[in-house]
Parts: C-alpha cells; sequence; structure tokens
C-alpha cells in the first residue's frame, strides 16, 4: 500500500472516530476508550494468568491498560486527532506496514477483565487492523480474574473461564448464569468435554455467519448477546444446519425466532391473562376497534393435537369431552378435527399435517408437545397455536391452563371444618409451577376454618403409594388428584375421608371445565381478543390462567356433605367469582418463619404461579431433582419451580 493510499485509510478511519464521538455525546455515552486502570483496584482482584498468544477478538477490544491515549481515540478505537498531526503520521506509517510484505507482526499486550480487553502496548496497531474490519487481532493476553461475590456478572464470568478452558472459545458470552453448561449440552457434548482442533474450527465456522446474520437482522438492539440468540436457535435446528444454510438461510431461521430471542432479554418473559374479560368485552378487541368488525372471523377451524388416546388418558378424555362441548356451542362457528401422536415418536409430522389440512388454530393439550409447538410456530407464523402448559416463555406459543388453586382453598375450608384429628394428608404430583400454589392455598383454606389444622404432605413424583403413606400418618382426610372433568365424584378423587378401616370416600373436588375454557377461547379469537393481547406492545409470552371466574374452573360437592359446609362452600366459590374474596389476600408465613403477607399485600397472579415455598401449616418439603421417580423427572425438567437451576440434558439445548 502506498503512502497516499494509507493517508486516505487514516482520513477514513478519522471520519469515523468523529461520528462516532458525536454519537456518543449525544446518546449520553462516554466517548473515549475504557481505562482498565480507572475501572478496578487490587481490592477487587483475585489473582492474574498469562493466557500466551491468542487471536483477540476485535468487538471485545474496549480500552487501554492506562490513561496515556484517552483522548487519542474515539470509543470505537478510531483516531481522533486530525490528519495533519504527529499522530497521524505514525499512525499512517503504521497503515502502510500492515499491508506491505513487512506487515504487522508484533502481537500487542493486552489485559482481559471480565471478558473485555484493554490495551497497553499496541493501541495504534489495534486501530489501524480495526479500520480494515480485522476479526482479531494477535495479542500477548494476561487475565485479570475478579474476586468471586454475588453479582451475576461475576458468577457468569467464572462459567466463562471454565468453558473457555474447555472451547478455547473467546466470543462466546451469555447474559446469564447456565448459558455455557448448555451450550456444551446442546451441541452433545459431555460438561467436562475439551474441544478438539476441529470441534473448534466448525464451530468457529458456524458461528461466523450466525454473529454476521444475527447483526444485520438488528441483533445489537435487542439486549441479549450473539450467544443467547444461538441457544435460542439450537433450541428449532441442530448445529449441523449452520454448516448446510447460507447466510440468507440463517438470517430467515433467525427471524421466524425472533420474538422467542427479545424474550430472553426481559426479566418477566410471560404475560399471565387471568381472566377473559380483556379478550371478550363488548369493544370485541382491539382490532375490531381500529379497523372494523369486517376483517374478523366469522368461522375457525381448530385442531386437537394429543399425546396418546382418551382410553387411555384421562387427562385426554377430559379435553376430548371439552372439544366436544365447543363443537355443539358452536356447531356455526367452529369445526374441529383430532390428531394423536404416539408417544416416543416425533410429533412435527403430527403437527405439520393438522396445518396442512387447514387448522387455524392448533390445542396441544400435553407440555411434552411445547418443544413441536414451537416448531411449527416459528414454520407457519400465521397460525395460532396453544399448548396446555404453565410458565412456558415462548411469545410464539401461547399456553394454557387454570387456577385450581381457587378451588383447592375451598376444599382446604371443607377439610379444616370436617377434621377431627386436624391432621390433614395431601398429595402433590410433581413440583412444577403452580403446585405450591396449590398446596398453599388449601393449607389457607384448611387455616380458615381450622387455625390448629396441619396439612401433611407426600408428593406421588417421589413415592408409589402416596395414598399409603399418608394413611400410616394417621390423617382422616386426604385431599388426592382433582376430577379432570365436570362428573360424578368417586373415590379416590378429590378431597376423601379417610375411614376406620382406611376406605376413601370423595366429598368434594375443583375440576378443570375445558369446555367452557375451549368455548370462551374461540369466542375471544373470533371477537378479536387475540390480537388485542398482542397489541399490548409486550413482546412477553401469553400464559392463559382462567379461574373460577371464567368457568375454567368449577368445585363438585358430595350430596352427603353436611348443610353447613356446603353453605360455607357455596359463599367462597361465589365470593371468589364475584372478585370479592381472594385467597391469598389474608396474613400467612413460609415455614421458615418469614411473613409473606402481613394481609394488605395482593398477589400478583405471576407470583402466585412462582411460588417455590410452603407455608407453616405444611408439614413436608419441596423434593429435589435427585429425590423424583424416573417417570416424574422430564414434567419437572418442562415446567419444575427448579428447572432453570437444573444441568442440562447432552444433545438438548434447553431453557
Amino acid at each position: 500500500m502506498s503512502q497516499a493510499q494509507a493517508s486516505e485509510q487514516y482520513v477514513e478511519a478519522y471520519r469515523a472516530g468523529q461520528k462516532n464521538y458525536k454519537e456518543c455525546v449525544l446518546e449520553g455515552r462516554y466517548p473515549y476508550l475504557q481505562i482498565l486502570d480507572e475501572i478496578l483496584n487490587e481490592s477487587m482482584i483475585a489473582g492474574r494468568i498469562d493466557l500466551g498468544v491468542i487471536d483477540v477478538p476485535s468487538d471485545q477490544i474496549v480500552g487501554t491498560k492506562s490513561d496515556g491515549r484517552r483522548t487519542v481515540f474515539a470509543a470505537n478505537f478510531m483516531p481522533l486527532l486530525s490528519p495533519d498531526s504527529e499522530f497521524a503520521a505514525k499512525w499512517i506509517s503504521l497503515c502502510a506496514a500492515h499491508l506491505s510484505d513487512e506487515g504487522i507482526r508484533d502481537p500487542v499486550r493486552c489485559f482481559e477483565y471480565m471478558g473485555r480487553f484493554y490495551v497497553q502496548e499496541g493501541n495504534k496497531r489495534v486501530s489501524v487492523l480495526k479500520s480494515f474490519g480485522a476479526p482479531s487481532v494477535p495479542g500477548y493476553v494476561t487475565r485479570i480474574i475478579p474476586k468471586y461475590t454475588d453479582d451475576e456478572a461475576v458468577q457468569v464470568y467464572y462459567e466463562f473461564m471454565d468453558f473457555y478452558h474447555l472451547s478455547g472459545q473467546y466470543e462466546v458470552y451469555f447474559s446469564h448464569r447456565g448459558g455455557f453448561a448448555k451450550l456444551q449440552a446442546a451441541l452433545g457434548y459431555d460438561a467436562d468435554h475439551v474441544w478438539t482442533e476441529e470441534e473448534r474450527r466448525r464451530f468457529q465456522s458456524g458461528w461466523h455467519y450466525f454473529k454476521e446474520a444475527f447483526k444485520k437482522l438488528g441483533g445489537d438492539g435487542l439486549g441479549v448477546t450473539v450467544a443467547d440468540a444461538l441457544l435460542v436457535w439450537l433450541e428449532f435446528y441442530p448445529i449441523g444446519t449452520l454448516k448446510e444454510l447460507t447466510l440468507q438461510g440463517i438470517s430467515r431461521s433467525l427471524a421466524s425466532i425472533l420474538d422467542d430471542i427479545r424474550a430472553r432479554a426481559q426479566a418477566e418473559p410471560i404475560e399471565v391473562s387471568v381472566d377473559d374479560e380483556e379478550t371478550t368485552s363488548s369493544s370485541k378487541g382491539l382490532l375490531s376497534r381500529i379497523f372494523g368488525v369486517r376483517l374478523l372471523p366469522n368461522h375457525v377451524n381448530v385442531a386437537f393435537v394429543h399425546l396418546s388416546g382418551p382410553m387411555r388418558s384421562s387427562w385426554v378424555s377430559a379435553h376430548e369431552q371439552g372439544r366436544l362441548t365447543m363443537e355443539r356451542a358452536l356447531a356455526q362457528e367452529v369445526t374441529s378435527r383430532v390428531y394423536y401422536v404416539t408417544p416416543g415418536e416425533d410429533a412435527d409430522p403430527v403437527m405439520d399435517q393438522a396445518a396442512d389440512d387447514g387448522a387455524q388454530v392448533i390445542f396441544t393439550t400435553t407440555p411434552p408437545l411445547i418443544s413441536a409447538c414451537r416448531k411449527l410456530a416459528a414454520r407457519r407464523p400465521n397460525l395460532k397455536v396453544l399448548n396446555c402448559s404453565v410458565a412456558m416463555p415462548y411469545p410464539g406459543v401461547r399456553t394454557y391452563y387454570s387456577r385450581v388453586y381457587e378451588g383447592k382453598f375451598i376444599s382446604g375450608a371443607i377439610a379444616g371444618a370436617l377434621t377431627h384429628t386436624g391432621n390433614i394428608g395431601y398429595v402433590a404430583g410433581s413440583p412444577i409451577y403452580g403446585v405450591p400454589a396449590s398446596i398453599n392455598a388449601f393449607a389457607l383454606g384448611a387455616q380458615l376454618t381450622n387455625p390448629e389444622a396441619r396439612v401433611s404432605l407426600v408428593w406421588s413424583g417421589v413415592t408409589e403409594d402416596p395414598i399409603g403413606e399418608l394413611r400410616n400418618r394417621g390423617v382422616d382426610l386426604i385431599s388426592n388428584r382433582d376430577i379432570p372433568m365436570p362428573s360424578k365424584l368417586e373415590a379416590p378423587w378429590g378431597l376423601c375421608t379417610v375411614g376406620p378401616d382406611g376406605e376413601l370416600k370423595s366429598i368434594a373436588s375443583p375440576y378443570w371445565d375445558w369446555g367452557n375454557f375451549y368455548i370462551r377461547l374461540i369466542v375471544s379469537i373470533l371477537r378479536g381478543g387475540w390480537d388485542a393481547l398482542n397489541y399490548k406492545g409486550s413482546g412477553k409470552a401469553v400464559n392463559y390462567w382462567w379461574g373460577m371466574s371464567s368457568g375454567a374452573v368449577g368445585l363438585t360437592l358430595a350430596d352427603e356433605l353436611p348443610d353447613g359446609v356446603r353453605s360455607l362452600a357455596n359463599i367462597l366459590t361465589r365470593g371468589i367469582i364475584d372478585g370479592v374474596f381472594t385467597v391469598f389476600h389474608r396474613k400467612y408465613r413460609s415455614q421458615d418463619g418469614s411473613v409473606v403477607s402481613d394481609g394488605s399485600r395482593w398477589l400478583s397472579p405471576e407470583d402466585a404461579l412462582h411460588m417455590d415455598y410452603l407455608l407453616d401449616n405444611v408439614d413436608g418439603s419441596i423434593p429435589g431433582f435427585d429425590e423424583l421417580l424416573p417417570m416424574a423427572r422430564p414434567i419437572v425438567r418442562l415446567e419444575g419451580v427448579y428447572r432453570d437451576s437444573l444441568p442440562p440434558e447432552k444433545g438438548a439445548a434447553t431453557t
């Protein structure tokens, strides 16, 4: 390169520096390079490690070690001194040498702290190479290790150091804890697998194209790192696809899941819809107000996808009864079809078949189908896809469930009124979202009518004979699994008395009214309610969590229930439906003795859904993952109250 060409390069770099400086000033950002000596002191340092010479990612070189060059470079490392300065002359000479046969051979010397690099020697070399868009700069690196603290950023960095030891990858960085282990698992590696040179090369090849596609789609403005986005992408596509797709193909696949990626940047990625009033009001939704009723559909094709058949599952049978009830009630507005996925087989072809058959709305009735739902929603963005589950942070798929805890509170009040021993049994399933709320609601109900009552807790996900265990504890009532649909009570469903011979007799039970739920949700869609929720602009996943007021939950009482207790149950039911009575609006403590509510606090739906503690009149605990029976572990991985802390499974990009 001639001196004249090097001078032209400096002018371009100078203009880029001036532009960056002005943008930083206008946006209130620091316009110069960051100074490491001003960021930390010795009290913050746990140690130093020499990494030797490595290829330092250019994007991660953000500053200098000391204050000597503060005003020479803009924040993007482009020069700020005029082209006729002595500094410019040295920069131009270095630039000319860079592209000559001689080239820039000496590595810069820099320090790495918390994944960012600060140059000690070679600032102009970095500036020249960055001006040409060099993806990396050779550098002799000393890593400065921060002292370990409760700060999540520090904890993420410690996870990064372990990951770097395995992979040698510096560009891969996550916003939150657990990302590195999930990536290792998603790539099919054991937790302690050290990458081979071939594995590093293959990953870097795919990473380069993914990073480019992500940035072209405006990824820098999404509030997540490239690695965060890649982990979401791997939940839809295998890593090998990166080699098969063109840059344009990667961009298209990324665009289809941008909502899921955006959700990762939110502290609360789920919008809980607790009532259907907002979607079925007389205004008929936001779209009808803006565009008029003529754009809203008057008929909808609905598909139901089940895992196993109704003859084998009371849960599927309940949803089938709900579908038939919906069809009868909306005969002119709805056509429905049913599809079954054989357990253990790929659900994607079944989901695609439902869409190919003309379905506009697809209900999948069990949480394990969530992965197939997400893939289908990404492939067919105009479909309305729902999964019967709770607390799933995926904007492309809406989830739905019922606030059964309202019915549990009433059955707890019945139990407290009828117990002779004050010792009431409770069978919980698995420690998934919503279950602690039901346990605690039942305990509060029992406390309402019997302040001295204790609730003895056993998990069916831990023991194969929870009823037998509770009998041995001397309980005189047991809250067992609730009936899955409106029907006559039969033992051992719901709240049962325990006879002298151990025989169970059902006296009350909450139930799911799926027919009512499906009717109301389809009416909501026909009236524009679906799009009204979309237009809230939150970018969050929508979780329908309807309760007694919307008819999604009911309560069945046995004929032989005493009249006074029956009247109490009906009064509480009416109060919940009318909104004059709220289950958790009262004083209560957790098992560790701390006051969760002083009686004046209104618990938000999100707080109730994400309860991960038990109240002080509950005897028992939330079991750890290792305590669970093998059959209970998959659902806890999906919806468990501690799912984010579980080590990932190899070969799966878990969330």
